[in-house]
């Protein structure tokens, strides 16, 4: 039960935090993960250079996979684009810089759906996961950036929920195409965060704990499984409990 063994996988910005994971997990449990990303350190056989803000890039990786594998079982939006003045407070954002990171990120995520699910279509099978956010959900709690110089970037906000509302939208739409849309929603991930931000978030977080990579990736595995066929449209959240308050 609940495999992925010899499933073809592509993973977006495979070579971040959580797309490591993503991808060492699931290639142990025998799947074929393609890491797709812009930059690698060091690039491995199945690492495909691509930019999800490109459609020529998408296209041409695409066609890669299948020329290679036949077909693309699953694909895993999870790149995270974002501009150099990424978490500037809001009363400092320039629009133009609301715009591109909507463009990047919220289009990116677009461009690629559009493209690949074309794919499972023809197919006729396929399970497309968009990475998403507990602040796609809910509006963020700001005392835990108190005596931080951190602030909840306001386009993630938006980008998140655009994403969350999409899927709905792309699972209804292929779903008589036995293709299965779903969101993933993380809560916060340590990543050596300053000291007084993990602290006053896990105070708030009813488990009392910053989430880990490792806590995210099973939701993927189970999504990408075939024992998920029957659940498409959904949003499995994964944050300790930080929506149930």
């Amino acid at each position: 039960m609940f495999s992925v063994l010899n499933k073809v996988i592509v993973v977006t910005g495979g070579n971040g935090l959580l797309g490591r994971e993503i991808v060492s997990t699931l290639r142990c449990e025998g799947a074929i993960v393609i890491a797709a990303d812009i930059l690698f350190e060091k690039q491995e056989s199945d690492d495909l250079i691509l930019d999800i803000t490109s459609k020529s890039s998408i296209i041409l990786g695409i066609t890669q996979i299948i020329e290679k594998y036949n077909r693309i079982d699953g694909w895993v939006n999870n790149a995270y684009p974002r501009t150099k003045d990424w978490g500037d407070k809001f009363e400092n954002i320039s629009l133009d810089s609301w715009k591109t990171n909507v463009d990047m990120h919220l289009n990116g995520y677009f461009l690629c759906c559009q493209l690949v699910l074309e794919q499972m279509k023809i197919q006729q099978f396929g399970s497309l996961i968009n990475m998403s956010s507990i602040y796609g959900i809910v509006g963020p709690d700001f005392t835990v950036y108190d005596n931080t110089n951190m602030t909840m970037p306001a386009a993630y906000s938006a980008i998140k929920g655009g994403i969350n509302n999409l899927t709905r939208y792309l699972a209804s739409y292929y779903g008589k195409y036995q293709i299965r849309i779903n969101t993933v929603s993380p809560g916060g991930i340590f990543d050596n965060q300053p000291l007084s931000f993990v602290d006053n978030y896990n105070k708030k977080v009813p488990m009392k704990r910053m989430g880990h990579p490792k806590d995210i990736v099973s939701a993927i595995y189970f999504l990408l499984s075939d024992e998920s066929s029957y659940i498409t449209g959904h949003n499995l959240i994964v944050d300790g409990g930080w929506t149930a308050i």
